[in-house]
């Protein structure tokens, strides 16, 4: 008799485990905390990532070479501050791409930026948006993750006015 309900236990614990996995059909969307008062800038207050999601970090990517008659290092090398965030989120498209991913499962994303010597040494905010609002917040894509920005004295590549790292989530694959 023991041997026989430890034996339904087991059963009735292994349909209970497996109720509770999160699968792609049943797995809920993360959560958008939007910006208070009705505000429509493209990024989220917060973003909720629940149960059943893998977490993929995606490391920093920096902008391409857009002119190579313009001298290495330099910021006419890699374009204005619109032209070198376009390169970046092409890029970082292209790797969530890649893991089958899109930029609205983008979480969360960490701006890292130059001070801008066209612009008086000073950041050309307007120029990122200009750039990362083609990718966030559109009608084609209205996902908007968690975002920070932050200036720093330079970056690994002499001319580069930003590099930006993503976290995106997905749901669990059935595929273990």
């Amino acid at each position: 008799m023991i041997k026989r309900n430890r034996c339904v236990l087991v059963f009735v614990g292994a349909l209970l485990m497996n109720a509770c996995v999160s699968t792609p059909a049943t797995a809920p969307e993360p959560v958008r905390t939007p910006l208070p008062n009705g505000s429509d800038f493209p990024i989220s207050l917060a973003v909720t990532v629940p149960a059943g999601f893998d977490t993929v970090y995606v490391s920093g990517a920096l902008p391409q070479v857009v002119n190579k008659d313009a001298p290495k290092g330099s910021t006419e090398a890699y374009g204005d501050m619109e032209t070198q965030t376009l390169s970046v989120m092409t890029q970082i498209k292209a790797t969530l791409a890649q893991l089958g991913l899109g930029m609205g499962d983008v979480v969360k994303m960490t701006v890292f930026m130059v001070a801008d010597p066209t612009k008086g040494n000073k950041l050309n905010f307007t120029g990122l948006m200009a750039g990362y609002s083609k990718f966030f917040g559109t009608p084609d894509q209205p996902h908007k993750p968690a975002r920070s920005a932050v200036q720093v004295a330079a970056l690994v590549a002499p001319g580069a006015l930003l590099e930006v790292e993503v976290i995106a989530a997905k749901p669990h694959s059935t595929k273990r």
